[in-house]
């Protein structure tokens, strides 16, 4: 396959950030722009704000992220299996068998070093 193949697809990208560009800067250039010390102020319900705008956000949040997309892009790989799982015969469910099991495996370390408990 050629490079030129790929000339709208790289045509539509740089045409896609270009016009995001474009119409970002037209919004700053041409929109108003008055800030005054009630527009700059968090918002906080109509409430006077109460302690730092930014709060400290829990880890356990982030790992339980960290798990979900780790756990849900690994996930991902099962479709296209499900798909070609005719043509591949045994060995492809011998290798799917095997992923599936360094999944659970993985599960299994997480939840015993305490991973997915929530205090």
């Amino acid at each position: 396959m050629t490079l030129q193949a790929f000339a709208p697809a790289g045509a539509l990208i740089i045409f896609a950030i270009l016009l995001t560009f474009i119409i970002l800067n037209i919004s700053r250039v041409f929109g108003p722009f008055r800030p005054t010390t009630r527009k700059t102020a968090p918002y906080e319900s109509g409430m006077k704000p109460i302690g730092p705008a930014v709060r400290r956000f829990p880890v356990k949040f982030y790992l339980i992220a960290v798990l979900f997309i780790l756990f849900d892009i690994e996930v991902i790989f099962f479709m296209p299996w499900a798909v070609v799982f005719r043509q591949l015969g045994f060995y492809g469910l011998a290798v799917m068998g095997l992923f599936f099991f360094i999944l659970t495996v993985g599960l299994i370390y997480e939840w015993k070093k305490g991973a997915l408990e929530w205090e």
